[in-house]
């Protein structure tokens, strides 16, 4: 389980650097959806449930907050 979290770590600071040339709803929907999926699989991880469906439900509800918070700004 650790690996997981240190891959997603990563791969979270890696998609930082790449939203230099996006619009900022775009922008809301990567980073929404890299925080939504590391949230559902830290909740997922505490309550014993299945981790990829938490990362997958977190990321997709996180992306669309998102992109709706970056579209609005």
């Amino acid at each position: 389980m650790q690996k997981i979290l240190l891959a997603l770590m990563i791969l979270m600071i890696l998609s930082a650097s790449a939203c230099t040339n996006m619009s900022r709803t775009q922008q809301g929907a990567l980073s929404g959806g890299a925080i939504g999926a590391g949230a559902g699989l830290g909740i997922s991880a505490l309550t014993g449930g299945s981790l990829g469906a938490g990362a997958l439900i977190g990321g997709a509800l996180g992306g669309v907050a998102g992109g709706i918070y970056g579209n609005q700004k």
